[in-house]
């Protein structure tokens, strides 16, 4: 895409417009490809590398670049770089039907990558490969949405196929050890939040291995940290409790 800007004669190529509606007007601003995403991610920290010129235009195509009194009313400043940090921040950024199409197709492979490395077939312990969780996804017609995390997302899909397939989080391995005059009261409390109790040995204190769903990892840890005041102890001793191999549909 090609850009022809009469005003100063600068031909703008390779570019990406990102637009706002403040104040009943349109203001758009010419970027770079590829980087506006970057700025937003915070992977990009120079704002020269995402701007392809500090003005603020009402129609980027056109070369029209926006009236000081516009901006003023709008923005509330005259300051064109101030406005393009908002415009970056809060605008639209403006792509065609084929990168928004190849956009949701990364971003379903990669929802559909989480998914497989965060979850198992409960009775068999092995996990999905990524192709049949993108199929499971298909078959459910999920549609990805732009505006949120991967990883939101995929929290999302794994409740979703839950209701038509043998999922769930891979559990975690823990090791809990509580102090003898509170474990009694503490096991009672922990129960609900344990899937299974692997060994338990009662010496001085008492020492568990346990599978946890990652969920409720947190819980656990302010539940011993606060009960026990810092003299029990959690050691997590694999994040995925899996078997090897793939697991087949």
């Amino acid at each position: 895409m090609s850009i022809f800007t009469p005003t100063n004669q600068i031909r703008l190529t390779n570019v990406a417009v990102v637009r706002m509606k403040k104040g009943g007007k349109r203001f758009e601003i010419a970027c770079y490809k590829n980087k506006v995403v970057s700025w937003r991610s915070g992977a990009e920290k120079d704002l020269d590398e995402v701007l392809q010129t500090h003005s603020v235009f009402v129609n980027v195509s056109k070369g029209q670049t926006a009236k000081k009194d516009d901006l003023i009313k709008a923005f509330g400043t005259e300051d064109q770089t101030e406005i393009c940090k908002q415009i970056l921040a809060k605008g639209e950024l403006q792509v065609s039907d084929k990168e928004r199409q190849t956009q949701l197709e990364t971003m379903f492979r990669d929802i559909a990558t989480i998914v497989a490395e965060k979850c198992v077939n409960p009775d068999t312990k092995r996990p999905y490969t990524v192709s049949l969780i993108e199929r499971a996804m298909k078959d459910i017609h999920y549609s990805v949405k732009t505006t949120k995390s991967t990883k939101q997302q995929a929290l999302e899909v794994i409740r979703q196929l839950k209701e038509t397939m043998q999922i769930q989080r891979a559990h975690m391995r823990l090791r809990l050890v509580l102090p003898a005059k509170e474990a009694k009261r503490l096991k009672e409390k922990l129960k609900p939040l344990l899937q299974v109790v692997e060994s338990e040995d009662f010496d001085e204190e008492l020492e568990m291995v346990c599978l946890v769903d990652p969920g409720c990892y947190r819980e656990i840890d302010e539940l011993i940290r606060c009960e026990t005041k810092g003299c029990g102890s959690l050691e997590v001793l694999s994040l995925k409790d899996v078997e090897e191999g793939d697991e087949k549909l």
